[in-house]
């Protein structure tokens, strides 16, 4: 079995507040019974966990980052670009993923075991949202990301979903497309800020502008944002035999597997059909060709809610401040996709 703590207080012949003590390095300890302690310690090959590491300060050195799925390469690089961000305030950041599942989400915010083991959370929900603001804890350091949840007691960090797609769907218009087919859409129809209803607004937004009126067979499902339902969905619309010279993919792995699909048709992009997805996936850059994407600020959204994490955690009694909504950059990368010749 796995040595305890309360082991090495049995074999040192001390107390676990002794065990605690030197294991946090607390100057007040003989130096014999020190000694004690780390023979016991070896002896028994004892590794401090989080908790007992952080007894002396009340502090893990840990935060916690919920997100959906890490099979989204938007997530997995989100999440490579928070640890980096929380290494530089000599943070661990301990990752789970949540699937999607609404239990899940919710044990991940009211667990109190899970919430122990970190100093604080960086949460993007997927299923809870406006109505589920209640089970966020303010007392706990809490920052929000994604477009679940506005308006909650906590900072929050998310991008522009509405502005940034329009720019999108501008960017394809100035290149002459004008029956642009989106890829993305959820399959119902819910009163609720999802990031798939708040880019098919943007696309729809930037059409009304160009005085184009919308038509429903270019608006196709696909979910989850999987590369196969994207390939699956761009041979739906090919075998539809609806006319269309431009794709707006809500993400760029739904890109590359209608990139995928256009080639197996034999359908040229740019040429005859332009594409642009969103996230700007490392990806982007190595695929042929290589796909224009919408920059949402990912690494400025991964460093700002760090920061904020952070300052909710030093936060001290009575210096409370209001809760902060930040909205990331966003920029258009043009690549080969859409006829660029350069593959930034």
């Amino acid at each position: 079995m796995t040595p305890t703590m309360h082991d090495v207080a049995r074999v040192a012949g001390v107390s676990i507040k002794t065990v605690s003590n030197v294991i946090n390095d607390f100057p007040h300890v003989r130096p014999s019974t020190r000694m004690r302690v780390l023979s016991a310690i070896e002896e028994l090959g004892y590794r401090p966990n989080l908790s007992a590491r952080g007894l002396r300060s009340g502090r893990t050195g840990v935060i916690g980052l919920a997100v959906p799925e890490l099979r989204q390469n938007y997530f997995a690089e989100l999440a490579d670009a928070i640890i980096r961000a929380a290494e530089k305030h000599d943070l661990g950041v301990l990752v789970e993923q949540t699937s999607g599942d609404r239990e899940r989400e919710i044990a991940a915010v009211t667990g109190a075991g899970r919430l122990r083991l970190t100093d604080g959370l960086l949460f993007s929900p997927e299923r809870l949202g406006q109505d589920d603001r209640d089970l966020i804890q303010p007392k706990f350091p809490f920052v929000l990301l994604g477009e679940r949840i506005f308006g909650g007691p906590t900072d929050h960090v998310t991008m522009h979903n509405v502005s940034s797609a329009q720019a999108a769907t501008e960017h394809l218009l100035e290149i002459g497309r004008r029956r642009i087919a989106i890829i993305g859409a959820h399959p119902d129809q819910r009163e609720e800020i999802r990031s798939a209803d708040l880019r098919v607004r943007g696309y729809k937004r930037a059409l009304g502008a160009a005085g184009i009126p919308v038509d429903p067979q270019l608006i196709r499902v696909a979910a989850p944002w999987h590369r196969e339902n994207g390939a699956e969905a761009m041979r739906d619309l090919i075998a539809s035999g609806v006319a269309f010279d431009g794709l707006f993919a809500l993400n760029d792995t739904l890109a590359l597997g209608a990139l995928r699909a256009l080639g197996d048709a034999g359908v040229r992009v740019p040429d005859d059909v332009a594409v642009i997805g969103f996230d700007d996936i490392d990806e982007a850059r190595y695929s042929i060709p290589s796909l224009s994407s919408v920059d949402p600020g990912r690494q400025e959204i991964a460093e700002t809610a760090v920061e904020l994490l952070v300052e909710r955690i030093n936060e001290k009694d009575g210096e409370a401040i209001p809760p902060l909504l930040v909205k990331s950059e966003f920029r258009i990368v043009a690549r080969e996709s859409t006829g660029s010749t350069g593959s930034s």
